[in-house]
């Protein structure tokens, strides 16, 4: 039977693969909270927390090509427009209340994301208890560059975080500064969602997070990942 809708369904997003002409069709997009030291103290909290999520909607996603410069529009209601570099993982391989020993073999591969953030809203909703979507879930709030396999990638793990504004580094670190690893990640993060094939893990951005404004190009990188780069519209 044909299903009938009122209107054309909205076609699903995905993300290219490096060295492949197939696409890795996305799910959802779950991002990790203050998961680097230095950028919990610089957004005034200190330890080790139990890590916590926030979601961001699938069509979020900036999609940009090896290579090729994406064209990031600066939000409405803010004046204060943050960057925040991340490593994304693609899950590859779903399940529920994964363990840490074997959660690495359920990433597909890996893609440098940005978790873009209208700083001044998210701030003004933890001030008044209120769900801070609105600073971080909005409309192209995640630009993504292409997915390398597992395989491909190398030793992601230690590998130096990076991000720069008009060719000046900003955001400068390594992955293996995460407070909690990518394994502990998918450990918490599967207890409470049952991770799905195509879901995509923004793992946490480290220090330096600051504004930008329309005119600025940010290129971010992974060592042994896809550069990737935007243009502030």
């Amino acid at each position: 039977m044909t299903m009938n809708y009122l209107f054309t369904p909205t076609a699903p997003v995905s993300v290219p693969v490096v060295g492949s002409t197939a696409h890795f069709p996305v799910h959802r997009i779950y991002c990790v909270g203050r998961n680097y030291e230095e950028h919990a103290k610089e957004m005034g909290f200190t330890g080790r927390e139990p890590p916590f999520f926030f979601l961001k909607p699938a069509d979020a996603l900036i999609v940009v090509e090896a290579g090729q410069t994406g064209v990031l529009p600066y939000p409405s209601l803010t004046q204060n427009f943050h960057h925040e570099i991340e490593l994304v993982l693609a899950i590859g391989t779903g399940g529920k209340n994964i363990k840490a020993v074997d959660a690495m073999k359920h990433i597909y591969g890996y893609a440098v994301g940005m978790d873009m953030t209208r700083r001044d809203l998210q701030n003004d909703m933890k001030k008044q208890g209120r769900p801070w979507c609105i600073g971080k879930a909005f409309d192209h709030s995640a630009p993504i560059g292409p997915i390398t396999p597992v395989a491909e990638a190398g030793d992601v793990a230690h590998a130096e975080i990076a991000l720069q504004v008009n060719e000046q580094v900003r955001q400068i670190s390594t992955v293996a500064k995460l407070i909690w690893n990518m394994a502990e990640t998918i450990e918490h993060l599967s207890a409470a969602w049952e991770l799905q094939p195509g879901d995509l893990i923004y793992t946490g951005t480290p220090e330096g997070v600051a504004a930008v404004v329309p005119g600025d190009i940010l290129t971010g990188h992974v060592a042994g990942l896809e550069s990737l780069t935007v243009k502030v519209a």
